[in-house]
Formats: C-alpha cells, structure tokens, sequence
C-alpha cells in the first residue's frame, strides 16, 4: 500500500496520525481560492475486516479495493467565505451543526460565514462507512481539527508573506488574520486567497489544537445550521427531488415477508393510463408513468408470480428466535460463570427470560430516490446514510464502472437505520434505464412497513447467584437474536465472525462481576431484519437491566445503591457512578411521589457514552402512563449542548414507543399492521416531560445518537413493577 493510501486511524497510544502527504490541494487558478481535501483513513468498518483477516497489508479487504480520495473539502474563497464538504447526512440529529463547531473553531473563521455543504460522490469526499452507529463526530473530531488547523496556518503563513512579518507575530481570529503588534494591519482570509499566486504550501507537520480553554464555538448552544432552510421549506429531501421529464416508478412486490418473484410479463399493464414504460424481467417487475398514482395503479396489472416462502405466524418466528438455537459466540467472558452456576453454591439464585418483537422503523419519510440513467454518466439523488453504498450498488445492478456513478445525498426525514438500504434506488435505476428518462420512486407507506427490513426480534436467559451479601457472584447472560448488521456484510463473513456484532451492541455488561459470560446466538429468519436506532441496544438494555433490578429486590438492596456497589474501579466505572448519582438526584430518589406512582432506574454504556434514566410511571386501569422521564448523560465533551439534550429527548420518546407499543404482527407470512392506524407509535400527548441533564467528563466527544434509547425500557418495566408488584418481560409492555 503506498503512503497516500495508507490509513491514517489512530495508532496503539491513540493518537491521529495525519501525514503531509493526506492533503490535496487545488486552485482553478491563481487567486480562485484554496481548497484543501484530506483523507484520515478507509472506512472504519472496512477497516475493522480488513484487520481481522489480515489482509490489509495489499490494500485489498476483500470488501472492495480501498477508496483513496479524500474524505473533506474545506474550501475558502475570495469574498471571505468558508464551506466545507463532509460525506456525513443530516436527518435530523444535527450532525452538520456539530461538525460546522468543530471545523470552525480550528479554522478561526466567523461563524456567520461557514456553510457546510452536502457532498456528492463524484466531486465530493468519500464516505463508504456512511452515517451509522453513533459515529460521525467521534470519527472525524481529531481529523477534522487537524485539517482545520492547517489549512489556518497556510492562511497565517501566506498572510505573513504577504504583509512582510513572521508567521509568528500574527494571529488569525474570525476569518481575519492581524498583526499582534499592529491590530489595524489585518487581512481577511478572502484577500489572503484573492492575492495569492504562489502555490500553496502544506506545513511539514499539523498544528497545535487548540487546547478547551481556547474554544469559541465547541460547547456552544449554537442555533442549527439547517433550521433556516427546514423552516422556510427550501430543504430538499429524497422524496422532494425533481427533474424536466422525468416519470414515477413504482416497483412489484410480494405480500408475504418471505416470498419473492418468480416470473414476470407485461401484462396489459401497458395499455393503462399514463404508462410510459413497462419492465417484466426474472425478479423484478415495474412500470414507468406520468404519475405516481397512475404508476401505482398500474401494478396490478402486470402478469407476476410469487413464491410466498414460509407462511409464518408468530409463534413460528419466536421459536426460531430461541436461546438454544443457531450458532452459538461467547461474546464476554470473566471467571467461569457456567461452572460456578452448575455448583449451585450460592445463597440465591434467579433465573429468567425477557423477549422483545418484530419492529419497523416508521421514519416519516418513506424510501425515496430519482435516478437519471444516461449513455455517458448516472446520477442518482437518494434519501440515503449510505451514498457510497448506493454508488457500488448502482454500479453492480446496472453494470455500469464507478467513475460513471454519481450520487447526490439529500436530507432524510428519519432513518433509523432502514435508510442504508438501496432498494429503492435500483428500482429507480432499472426503470431509468429501460424508459430513458429520469425516474422517482417513492414507497408508499405500506410498502415501507411490508418491504424490505425489519428490526429484529430477541430472546434472553439470564442466571445469577448471589452471596449471602447480596453480590452477584456470577452471571450468564444467554442472548438470542436474528441478524442486524450481517444484512449489509458478505456471505462469508457472519460464517467466520460468529455472532452479530449489531445485535451484541449492548449485550455485554458493565458490572463488576467475578464470574460472567455472555453468550450470543445468532438465529436466521427466512426474511431480512437489519438496523434499527441503536441496533441491539435497547432489547439487550432491557434485559439485563430489568434483570439487575430484579437481584437487587433479591437482595433486598435499593436499586440505586445495587447498581452502585456492583461498579467496576474503572473510568468507565466512575462514569456509570456519576450518571447514577446525578440522575438519583434530578429525579429526588427515594423521596415523595404522588400515590399511585413509582419510579425506575436503568443505565447503560454505549459509543462512549454513559446514561442514566429514572422513569416516573404508573398504571391507569390497565393503561402504562409514563409522567416523566430524568436522564443523566455523560457524552465526554458535548459539542452542542442543545443538541445533545434534542438528541436524547428524541431517543427516548422513540424508545418509549417501542416500550410501550410497537410491534409488527405477522399472521400466514403477512404483516397484519402496516400504516400507522395499526402500528402504535408515541403520540405527543402522551410523552412526557423530559428533563436532561449533561455530564462533561473529558475533552474527547463520543456518540450521541443512539446511547439514550438504551435504558428507558428498563427504567419502565422497573418502575410499573413498583408501582403495580407485576414483573413484565416481554415488549411492548401489557400488565
């Protein structure tokens, strides 16, 4: 591998190791301006397989050859503006904003004059690992700073030239750059490029950071950069996108979960209204029209065969989601906890078994992409987290090189996950292709709920025994779960990997625990399960947490004061203790509440991040109602504090959906709930307050986007169980 694709991830004392030779510069001509790209290394997941089979050695993972082109721009141009390029899509969490911090709190420009632009795939930066997994500004927080920082350091040293002083008597400060000694001599960054001719010059090694102190922007409540466009109408989201000529597509698609089509023709769906192109092949079926609703209509008149596949209920699918069946992984071991269960020598022990179902993901956006197949190029606008993904994708179903496929990233309303799929995008494809014009497909709701994948469901045994001081002296944690990421990985990989590493996410525990084993089963569906907002995290939160409470009324231990005891003497440890006892102290643990009321308490880690939450719940008839929640969360540094309190509040009321209602049903291979008359979510008026408090524990931010869904279905599992004596252990919840 040569040194421009070499890596440049964080070496074993974990720092960043960005070389001269990760920059790219470029400059239409002299006084057009600087642009600065760099590249801080292969996607992560890639890189992950690449390591783990030992083969990054030739640049090749096995997963595609390694992308070497950059993974920003950052761009500066005369009239004193600053943009900068980042491959990371914005639905709704704020990404944008929080990166725009960070670059511009390096960069020492004015705030007002940043914009962060949506990169494409053909002129913009590479991003093959996409927007997942609570990992955008974790990735690209030191990377980012760096460039930043050098890129104002070319700035200070081209100043200095230009106005005869040393680099080191200057300062740059909000897009300008002045002399120390002399105030009033200042240059703009946009004359500081106007000016330019020489070629620019990347320093030898990357500046020093700036240290918490020094920060303008970092840890600033500063207003959203996409709120003027989302709040004017002018953002535009996969489902918005249009072109002169284009027509609406819509694809055939079985009604059982598992079936699939197993021929295709015409039909007479030709001769419909508004029917511009029809496209009957092997395993696909579509027409091309002047409407959405005429394409839609048209469906039903083509000539398609289904084979259904297993015609699955409930009880079917629960059987296959068993502890006990599929491969088994051992996922986290200390001690010997089988063996010291077997003895049964311990003062008590508990057993017992959590489920959770079938979910989607009821983004408000459904799936949505235009696609413009042309003889010299082809580009696609998609609602997607993965546009490198749909770029490959693109480039295998039409069969068509890279370099021809250019994908434009849009806003997405909601993803969770389901928007890494590229469904949506070939069919959209195949059909440009066959009617040469540009083609949109958008799903309807039904399909979104019946197509494609679910999140999926999950079994857990859990065994303890405890001393007679009431410590947990050993713990198995048996956990049983359909694929979450395998659905995006090769064949070959979930063969040699074991478990599901998205459906582990949270599985393995954080307590102080002699002997402790956790044990993953990976079971497989005859149809797909995939992401979903936190991958694993919420199920297996909600099992060993509810679990955790349960050996603490074993006990005979407060909740709060079990959890506390059980803590490792670790960072993370002191972390988990300090989201405990601040979120104990927001809620007034073990104080008055009104009659009828309880409250619960879950934590967990995830992505870094630490989260505590006290759920204040009761029981009305039969009805949960969920009066507050409290959430302590410790994210190390929190780029933007409201932000992160947006970020947390969203996670809970969409993990109090899935507490309280959401399921998908499925009866003789069809899925009965596929709108949301039938698919409960959350409504405004029942979320409750939500009061967030942030813990600042380091200089170092870690995830935020996911880490919040994981203990609010514990917290209130455990809550109604103090409120009403009825342990519950099965999602959603029904006392």
């Amino acid at each position: 591998m040569s040194q421009a694709a070499t890596p440049q991830f964080k070496d074993r004392k974990g720092c960043w190791r960005l070389s001269r030779r990760s920059f790219l510069i470029g400059a239409a001509t002299a006084g057009t301006g600087l642009f600065l790209g760099w590249r801080f290394g292969v996607p992560a997941l890639r890189l992950q397989m690449a390591a783990m089979f030992d083969s990054a050695e030739s640049g090749s993972t096995g997963f595609g050859e390694v992308d070497t082109r950059p993974n920003a721009w950052f761009a500066i141009t005369p009239d004193n503006r600053a943009t900068i390029h980042i491959p990371k899509i914005e639905m709704g969490q704020g990404i944008h904003t929080a990166l725009a911090q960070i670059a511009a709190d390096e960069l020492e420009v004015d705030w007002a004059l940043l914009t962060v632009a949506l990169a494409n795939t053909a002129d913009g930066p590479n991003d093959g690992s996409g927007t997942t997994g609570s990992m955008s500004v974790t990735s690209l927080w030191t990377p980012l700073r760096e460039v930043a920082a050098t890129m104002r350091q070319m700035l200070v040293n081209a100043a200095a030239e230009q106005l005869g002083v040393p680099a080191g008597q200057l300062t740059a400060h909000n897009s300008t750059v002045f002399v120390q000694s002399e105030p009033d001599r200042v240059l703009t960054y946009g004359e500081i490029v106007a000016a330019r001719t020489a070629a620019w010059e990347v320093p030898e090694e990357a500046p020093p950071l700036k240290t918490p102190d020094q920060y303008r922007y970092i840890g600033q409540a500063l207003p959203r950069v996409d709120f003027q466009e989302k709040l004017t109408g002018r953002a535009r989201y996969g489902f918005d996108m249009r072109l002169d000529g284009m027509l609406y597509g819509a694809a055939a698609y079985p009604n059982t979960v598992a079936g699939r089509i197993t021929a295709a023709s015409p039909g007479s769906a030709a001769a419909e209204p508004g029917v511009v192109t029809v496209l009957a092949e092997a395993d696909f079926a579509g027409v091309a029209a002047e409407s959405r609703v005429l394409a839609e209509a048209a469906l039903g008149k083509l000539a398609v065969e289904y084979e259904d596949g297993p015609l699955l209920n409930m009880a079917d699918i629960q059987q296959t989601v068993t502890v006990g069946n599929g491969k088994a992984t051992i996922i986290q071991r200390e001690g010997d906890a089988n063996g010291a269960l077997a003895q049964d020598t311990f003062a008590q022990t508990h057993l017992a078994e959590y489920r959770t179902p079938l979910a989607a993901h009821a983004h408000l956006e459904p799936q949505a992409a235009l696609v413009d197949v042309r003889a010299d190029q082809v580009e696609a606008w998609v609602s997607t987290q993965m546009p490198e993904l749909v770029r490959e994708t693109l480039a295998e179903a039409l069969g068509r090189e890279l370099e021809e496929i250019k994908v434009y990233s849009t806003y997405i309303g909601g993803g969770f996950g389901r928007k890494a799929g590229m469904e949506v995008a070939v069919e959209a494809a195949r059909l440009s292709r066959a009617a040469g014009r540009p083609v949109h497909v958008g799903w309807n709701r039904a399909k979104e709920f019946r197509a494609g994948y679910l999140r999926p469901p999950t079994h857990h045994i859990l065994k303890a025994g405890l001393s007679a001081d009431g410590r947990i002296q050993a713990l198995d944690h048996q956990q049983a779960s359909a694929d979450v990421a395998y659905l995006f990985l090769p064949a070959f990989f979930p063969i040699l990997a074991g478990a599901d590493f998205g459906a582990t996410r949270g599985a393995r525990l954080t307590y102080d625990i002699p002997n402790l084993r956790t044990v993953a089963w990976r079971t497989e569906l005859p149809f797909p399960t995939g992401w979903w907002r936190g991958l694993g995290l919420l199920a297996n939160i909600f099992a060993i947490e509810s679990f955790v409470d349960e050996l603490a009324e074993l006990a005979g231990a407060d909740p709060l004061a079990f959890r506390l005891a059980h803590l490792p003497e670790s960072t993370m440890g002191q972390r988990l203790r300090g989201v405990l006892e601040r979120v104990a102290e927001m809620a007034d643990w073990g104080g008055g509440l009104p009659a009828g009321h309880a409250h619960g308490l879950a934590v967990s880690a995830d992505a870094g991040t630490m989260v505590a939450q006290i759920a204040e719940v009761s029981l009305e008839g039969e009805t949960p109602r969920i009066h507050k929640v409290h959430c302590a969360i410790d994210p190390g540094l929190p780029i933007n504090p409201d932000g992160v309190v947006a970020q947390t509040q969203g996670a809970i009321i969409m993990g109090l959906g899935s507490t309280l209602f959401e399921e998908i049903t499925i009866e003789n291979g069809r899925i009965t709930n596929s709108n949301f008359d039938t698919y409960r979510l959350m409504t405004m008026k029942e979320t409750p307050a939500i009061d967030v408090a942030i813990i600042r524990s380091g200089d170092d931010p870690y995830g935020m986007g996911e880490p919040p869904i994981g203990p609010i279905a514990a917290a209130v599992a455990n809550g109604l169980y103090t409120a009403t004596g009825q342990r519950l252990r099965t999602l959603p919840l029904h006392p």
